[in-house]
Formats: C-alpha cells, sequence, structure tokens
C-alpha cells in the first residue's frame, strides 16, 4: 500500500493552494483529483473579484496558474477517484478506484457540485437542454431562447454571460430580490436581453427529445403556465460533495463538514477546506486562504505525530 505523510483530496483553489504550501514546506504529500484540477473554478467564465486581478481573469486560467504554481515546487498529482476515508489510529486509510492509499494526514478540499431544481423532465433532459454551466454550454445557445433559475451571484454571472449568444434570457428567481451583489444585479436589470421573473419557482421542464418548454407558477397568484425555451440553466446553488464521508466527519444538516478556526474536523489528523467546509461565505478567495490554513495545521500536526 502507498504511504504519504500527507494526502489532499480535491483540486480545486483550496486543494491546490493546500498542495502549493505543502510542498514549499516540502512535506512528502500527493494532490488527488478524479478529472482535471480546477474545480467550479474551470464552469467560471471571469473571475473578477481575485486580488490583483484588476481587470479579470478567466477561471479556466486561474485555475491553470494555481496548478502551474504548485508544480513548480514540486507537488506530487495523482488522477485517482477517493471512494472511502477510514481513520485506522494514526494512520488514515484512502480507498480510492486504483486501491489503498495510507496517510498521516489528510486535506479535504472536496467541494461541492450544483443542486439540481428535482422537477420531472430535469434529469430526463439534462444534456439536451438543461444544463449547470453557461460557459461550458452557452454557444450551443446562440439565437435562441433560455431560461436560468437563481438570483445569487453564479446565477447573475451566468445569464450575463448567456446574453453573449441567446437572443433572450429569463432569469427565474422565487423572491422578489435577487441575492447576487449589487453591482451584478444592476448589471442584469439593466441589460436589454435579460428579463428577470420575480416571485415564479420551476413545476417542470417539458419536452421529449429536448428542452421545448419551462413549467412555472407564479406564487403572487398561483398561476401555472409554460414558457416556450430552447435552454434551462440552473444556478440555484451547490451541495458538498461529501456524501462518502457521513459517519466519518461531523458535518452540518447541509453535509457541510465542522471544522475549528484552524480547519481540523472531529477526526484527529483530519482537515477540510473550501466549498465542502461550514461557513459563511464559498468564494474562490475564502478557499485558497483555508487551504493554506489547511496545510499549515496538518504541518504542525504531522510535526507532532
Amino acid at each position: 500500500m502507498e504511504r504519504y505523510d500527507l494526502v489532499i483530496v480535491g483540486a480545486g483553489p483550496a486543494g491546490l493552494t493546500a498542495g502549493l504550501y505543502a510542498a514549499r514546506a516540502r512535506a512528502d504529500a500527493v494532490l488527488m483529483e478524479r478529472t482535471a484540477p480546477g474545480g467550479q473554478v474551470l464552469n467560471t467564465y471571469m473571475v473578477e473579484n481575485w486580488p490583483g486581478e484588476v481587470e479579470g481573469i478567466s477561471g479556466y486560467e486561474l485555475a491553470e496558474r494555481m496548478r502551474k504554481h504548485a508544480e513548480r515546487f514540486g507537488l506530487k498529482f495523482s488522477t485517482r477517484e477517493v471512494r472511502a476515508l477510514k481513520p485506522d489510529g494514526e494512520l488514515k486509510i484512502l480507498e480510492t478506484d486504483s486501491g489503498e492509499i495510507g496517510a498521516k494526514a489528510v486535506i479535504l478540499a472536496v467541494g461541492a457540485s450544483p443542486r439540481k431544481l428535482g422537477v420531472p423532465g430535469e434529469e430526463l433532459l439534462t444534456g439536451k437542454g438543461v444544463s449547470y454551466c453557461a460557459t461550458c454550454d452557452g454557444p450551443f445557445y446562440r439565437d435562441k431562447v433560455v431560461a436560468c433559475f437563481g438570483g445569487g451571484d453564479t446565477a447573475a454571472e451566468e445569464a450575463l454571460f448567456l446574453t453573449r449568444f441567446a437572443s433572450k434570457v429569463y432569469l427565474i428567481h422565487r423572491r422578489d430580490e435577487l441575492r447576487a451583489t449589487a453591482v451584478l444585479a444592476e448589471r442584469v436589470k439593466q441589460h436589454d436581453k435579460i428579463e428577470i421573473l420575480w416571485s415564479h419557482i420551476p413545476v417542470a421542464i417539458e419536452g421529449t427529445q429536448a428542452v421545448e418548454a419551462v413549467r412555472l407558477k407564479d406564487l403572487k397568484t398561483g398561476r401555472e403556465y409554460s414558457l416556450a425555451v430552447e435552454g434551462a440553466f440552473v444556478f440555484i446553488g451547490n451541495q458538498p460533495n461529501t456524501e462518502w464521508l457521513k459517519g466519518v466527519v461531523e458535518m452540518d444538516e447541509g453535509g457541510y463538514i465542522i471544522t475549528d478556526q484552524d480547519m481540523a474536523t472531529s477526526v484527529p489528523g483530519v482537515f477540510a477546506a473550501g466549498d465542502c467546509r461550514a461557513k459563511l461565505l464559498r468564494q474562490i478567495v475564502v478557499a485558497a486562504g483555508e487551504g493554506a490554513t489547511a496545510a499549515f495545521a496538518a504541518q504542525r500536526y504531522l510535526e507532532g505525530h
């Protein structure tokens, strides 16, 4: 069985920053990621709040810079899917798709995934008009009418991005006010291609081979009706990728991992950072800071054991 002092699970901003700090400390560490490094940042067209990037930077480029930065200091990467964590005394056993790995310390930076609407037709038409990534799929909707669900920063950013391609974007929100930051909300409200449908919720996604309409309910009148669209983009938040960790580390009711200020979980030697962690704000800059803290705390733990 392969063994390391430190295993970092997940290569989003938290994991990549943890890896950078671990590599700079010359730790015996490996970062495991089942897909390409970057996490949800890869699906972000433009990052405008990364300190120092005055003009903004594409999510893909930021992720690439983070990866190269960690590699420059010798961080080892491994393309594996981690499926289970079994604490065994001071050793932690990670079950992966290619065998077991032993670690003295683990940093969980497993991130989160887009939350689904949970309405009829969504599962059937995913990839056939239902999407969770405007950056990925927006170009397929040139001169078409699309719907976006959500009211936070991501929904606003993605709706604005879709105006580059779509002829019209309906932004459908269950409340009377957007949760997005003021600057984004203003851009959305002022854009001539975007129409906001306030106090509406989805009832179903309609279509057979592709999305043909979204069925909506007006919460103020109770009226239900079908709105003809060719694409349905869902941006209603995320859920942590922690299902496989239930019963292992302490979590809140939403499945987010509970830690102390040093990113330590309820299991000694296991730390968590990034969007999988219970906290107030989920942003790239926050995830990076937590990754650095987790790496430093893990190093201290290793020195004491």
